[in-house]
């Protein structure tokens, strides 16, 4: 199972606050086509795509590429902000064999409790050398999260419960898949530590949920105490790992 359910209130939260301003999609533009060659025709699987953020900004950037959206959640389809989402997950895709030229997991790859199935159905429905675009953040390589330094909980429940690069890349090659690229990406997550903090809703973070309520009263404390002082954007650093 998923670390966490999707219901009506996590939705409504992802939706609220989990959408990124226009100068956080920068840098993952930049980063996704040194791997993707967007170009009429192409068709993108936005595989566990939420709310659907990720799946309108590919329309606003490429608008001849074809973005098939995906999600098990009911929830998270019905508010859709990039019009429909079909129901699916990283082991039941609806789609044909080998119609699909790249594949993107944003934030979903911890949610996926059989890596190995999910890279079989991934290579079924992937042409032949088309990548799978993976952002994440991952065990050992969380010091550019916001979550993990004002609740530092957080980053044991992600050491021990998300999948490693080595645990993904192993999963995935035995679909034959091997790592072409590992690219730590700096977004800006909110305009200010204040904006972060008055908007935060703790349904919208997988990671937030799994710590206790206790640890997090005390982050959120942490984390008003330093939007005080601190001034400028937050930034948060994720991996974007591509197999081929």
């Amino acid at each position: 199972m998923a670390l966490i359910a999707y219901d009506d209130t996590d939705a409504a939260a992802f939706e609220a606050t989990r959408h990124l301003p226009g100068d956080g999609l920068a840098p993952w533009r930049e980063a996704i086509t040194r791997h993707l060659r967007p170009r009429p025709g192409l068709r993108l699987l936005d595989l566990g795509c939420g709310t659907g953020s990720w799946t309108r900004a590919f329309g606003t950037w490429w608008p001849a590429v074809t973005v098939l959206a995906v999600d098990p959640s009911p929830a998270m389809r019905e508010r859709s902000v990039a019009g429909p989402v079909l129901a699916g997950d990283a082991t039941r895709i609806p789609a044909a064999d080998a119609t699909v030229d790249a594949v993107w997991l944003s934030t979903v790859i911890h949610h996926v409790p059989d890596l190995a199935a999910a890279a079989r159905e991934i290579r079924r429905v992937l042409t032949p050398g088309g990548p799978v675009l993976i952002r994440s953040a991952f065990p050992g390589r969380h010091a550019g999260l916001t979550l993990c330094r004002y609740w530092p909980e957080t980053a044991a429940v992600l050491d021990e419960r998300y999948p490693s690069v080595a645990t993904v890349e192993a999963a995935f090659a035995t679909a034959g898949f091997a790592r072409v690229a590992l690219q730590p990406v700096t977004q800006v997550s909110a305009p200010s530590l204040a904006v972060a903090a008055a908007g935060l809703r703790r349904e919208a973070h997988t990671l937030l949920q799994l710590i206790s309520d206790t640890a997090y009263a005390r982050g959120v404390d942490r984390l008003r105490e330093a939007a005080r002082t601190v001034a400028g954007p937050q930034t948060d650093t994720l991996d974007l790992l591509v197999l081929r």
